[in-house]
């Protein structure tokens, strides 16, 4: 593996949108070649070189490419989008649309994510130590195709609408969400080991939700079915089972109506 280390030099008056860093982009590449790729800031053409010292030179393929960005990132949108394989280290926070459309490779955030984080992402895996804001795994506004497959763990918190039109794929959470989590999800998985406000599973039709806190306001279209044991994601507990969202449509198999499903520890 070869690596490609991005040092900031400068911060963006606006936000900088830095399509270019993705370890696809690099691939091939040498720095001074990886220097002059370009980006945007506004509406105005710009080079990864204006905000960024490089040094290493990329891998000969996304696969063999590995970029560290030794420092902070909160003004770079769109780190990692679209990749395919290789790494994204980020040494601090990141702003939007981290591994927006990714569909292979990982991405490390050593801080917190802005909001859209893995929007439409369909493969690949995204991990944040800090918390994320809004739209994690969602759909782009205006669209109903959300997150397809691949991983995304935050380690703190995140904020509202996560895994919106959601269709494959997982998301954990590791500590609380706010409000609206899998509206209008048609698969995938979401795991929350903190609390809930509420407008869990609202117009949801398939996929699988997992609540280990509380959830303040639940959804009237899930009702209570059953209590088991489960293990989820490496922890074993008893959940109370509930389906829905009952007043959404649902499709059909082997003649029986297929639901989404709501763990909350009990």
């Amino acid at each position: 593996m070869a690596t490609v280390t991005l040092k900031p030099t400068k911060t963006p008056e606006l936000m900088l949108e830095a399509n270019s860093i993705t370890p696809d982009a690099f691939a091939g590449k040498t720095a001074s070649q990886i220097a002059d790729l370009v980006c945007r800031e506004g509406k105005t053409y710009v080079k990864i070189g204006d905000f960024f010292e490089v040094s290493g030179n990329a891998g000969a393929t996304a696969a063999e490419t590995d970029i560290l960005i030794a420092g902070d990132c909160t003004r770079v949108k769109y780190i990692g989008s679209k990749m395919t394989a290789g790494t994204v280290t980020v040494n601090g926070n990141a702003d939007m649309y981290v591994g927006g459309w990714m569909k292979g490779g990982k991405i490390h955030i050593k801080g917190n994510a802005h909001s859209f984080c893995g929007i439409a992402m369909e493969g690949g895996e995204i991990l944040v130590d800090g918390n994320a804001e809004n739209h994690v795994g969602c759909a782009y506004r205006g669209d109903w195709r959300g997150m397809k497959g691949g991983t995304i763990r935050i380690k703190g918190s995140a904020g509202n609408d996560i895994g919106t039109f959601m269709l494959g794929g997982t998301i954990i959470i590791e500590k609380d969400v706010f409000i609206h989590v899998s509206t209008h999800a048609e698969g995938g998985t979401v795991i929350i080991k903190g609390n809930v406000e509420g407008r869990v599973g609202g117009q949801m039709v398939k996929g699988d939700m997992y609540v280990f806190g509380a959830i303040k306001y639940m959804m009237p279209g899930f009702k209570k079915v059953d209590r088991m044991e489960l293990e989820v994601d490496g922890t074993k507990a008893t959940f109370d089972h509930y389906i829905g969202d009952l007043g959404e449509r649902h499709p059909k198999s082997k003649g029986k109506e297929v639901f989404a499903n709501l763990y909350v520890k009990a």
